[in-house]
């Protein structure tokens, strides 16, 4: 099936941030409880704040995970450690989540949906979809929890490609499936035939690309991620009773994802809620659109199970406790219970939807897409998240010599950047390219150059420069490799220094893409009216 009929799930599961190791004790929670039945009266008392702390946990994360008391929160799920141990993390406290929506029609052990799914979904057979990340979603929880932001990641955004044979740069959706179909392939050219092991190793190397990316993106830490699929977004859907949403003006897309719904508020059962979000043709802002109704349809989720007394109802609890642990992929170390704690003490907690900036939309290759300024991706979700960024002004004028080598960028950005890095300071070094190429820029620095090459890293992005054993004392080196983007600051300086002496009028650019103002609602809330 072409990109247009790509299809939208969502991974709903937030995590804020864990009790800090120091005021746990060390024994599980389950033996404390079997070794000390004195405390009977207190433990009763204290499942009454267990339930409120795990009903807050399922309003916010629409996943349907609830409290039973024969069900262990933490066993039954799909686990994955595609994070990695040596993965940064958010320090102070902070989380970072990404809810990753995978468009396949099949089930995690790659077996095809049935029929009558397939039917109900208007999304193809199980042939179709591929293993696209359509839907993501960074979620940033604060220590405090004043206050959750939620970007979302545009599915078309190219972006440089990393650790994946034959591509420099891809549309972010992709980074799941490519690494997937080559993680498989190298398997089957060393031997393996096993269909479920090859699902299954592909899937992982899928998770940790798509992880990867997002991160390399954001310039932010992942901590914790959950996926969800095709027939994990219906199943919920339906185990909740449909969701209610609200349109500006009434749609008609029956030929791609089925959505033919009127204008203003209407309660939509899984398959229309399904199309609800898959819709792209016929909206104003196309797949911008279709992100400002995945952030409309996780607040109508949290407010159904707030209002609905769904979270009362063991039968319904049940059900959806079964639809997560079928349909839900969680990262290694996520514990539920300290989750559902910290969540249900914060009390309400306010939401923020925002979706990261397009600066145009181009065609490359034959492929839409969305191209992007990563620096300036960068410093918005830093400033979002609340994270402190260092200022890009030298506090002192720099005394260190920076050689600039061109290994993937375009060509002539080497000599460029040497230019404005010189009219800021920097002494000028050897400008020129380097024989092999590389995806990714590096900052690196010899001795007595520290101080410069942590500053000029900042000034490039957010950057991390490490010292090089073959960089000349008192010089900073950079590479840049396919993903270096020219930053608005630096690229301004440049012209300022070669700017001609007259100049040619240009047509206009274009307006920026829209992606809309922020959303911004408590748990619960009202539904927000969208395109």
């Amino acid at each position: 099936m072409s990109d247009d009929d790509d299809t939208v799930e969502f991974a709903r599961v937030t995590d804020p941030p864990a009790r800090r190791a120091r005021h746990r004790r060390a024994a599980p929670k389950a033996r404390r409880v079997a070794a000390a039945p004195h405390r009977s009266r207190s433990i009763a008392k204290n499942a009454v704040r267990v339930l409120v702390s795990v009903t807050a946990f399922a309003v916010l994360s629409g996943t349907g995970f609830a409290w039973s008391a024969k069900v262990d929160f933490n066993n039954g799920f799909n686990r994955s450690d595609a994070i990695g141990a040596d993965a940064p993390h958010s320090l102070g406290g902070d989380l970072n989540i990404l809810l990753i929506g995978l468009d396949t029609r099949k089930d995690q052990n790659g077996n095809p949906l049935p029929k009558e799914i397939l039917d109900k979904l208007h999304a193809g057979d199980s042939d179709d979809g591929g293993y696209n990340a359509n839907t993501l979603i960074l979620l940033h929880i604060p220590a405090d929890m004043r206050k959750i932001v939620a970007f979302s990641i545009p599915r078309d955004s190219y972006v440089s490609a990393s650790g994946i044979p034959g591509y420099d740069k891809i549309k972010i959706k992709e980074a799941y499936g490519l690494k997937k179909a080559a993680t498989e392939a190298k398997l089957i050219a060393n031997g393996e035939k096993d269909q479920l092991t090859l699902e299954r190793a592909g899937r992982e190397a899928g998770r940790a690309s798509i992880v990867s990316h997002v991160r390399n993106l954001t310039g932010v830490p992942i901590d914790r991620f959950a996926e969800v699929a095709l027939a994990g977004f219906y199943h919920l859907a339906e185990a909740l009773g449909g969701v209610d949403v609200c349109l500006n003006k009434a749609v008609d897309d029956s030929y791609y994802s089925g959505a033919v719904f009127p204008a203003g508020p209407q309660h939509l059962n899984g398959s229309e809620a399904l199309a609800f979000v898959r819709q792209r043709h016929n909206l104003e802002n196309g797949d911008l659109d279709r992100t400002r109704r995945q952030q409309a349809y996780l607040t109508s989720v949290a407010k159904s199970l707030k209002d609905s007394g769904t979270l009362t109802n063991l039968g319904k609890l049940n059900e959806l406790m079964k639809v997560a642990h079928q349909d839900v992929v969680l990262s290694d170390g996520w514990d539920l219970l300290d989750f559902a704690s910290s969540l249900g003490a914060a009390g309400s907690i306010g939401v923020e939807f925002r979706t990261l900036p397009v600066l145009r939309y181009d065609t490359i290759n034959g492929q839409d897409v969305n191209i992007i300024d990563p620096a300036a991706i960068k410093k918005e979700v830093r400033s979002a998240f609340g994270v402190e960024t260092p200022s890009t002004t030298p506090a002192r004028p720099p005394t260190s010599t920076v050689d600039v080598l061109n290994a993937g960028s375009v060509a002539g950005m080497a000599g460029q950047l040497s230019t404005a890095l010189t009219a800021r300071g920097y002494r000028e070094g050897t400008v020129g390219n380097r024989g092999s190429a590389t995806t990714t820029t590096t900052v690196t620095y010899g001795t007595g150059a520290e101080a410069d090459a942590t500053q000029l890293a900042e000034t490039l992005g957010g950057l991390t420069a490490t010292a090089g054993s073959n960089v000349a004392p008192g010089h900073v080196q950079v590479v840049l490799g396919s993903d270096f983007t020219m930053p608005d600051e630096l690229a301004a300086s440049a012209a300022t220094s070669t700017a001609p002496t007259t100049v040619t009028p240009t047509t206009p650019a274009e307006p920026a893409p829209d992606t809309g103002k922020p959303i911004t609602t408590t748990i619960g809330s009202t539904v927000p009216c969208v395109n």
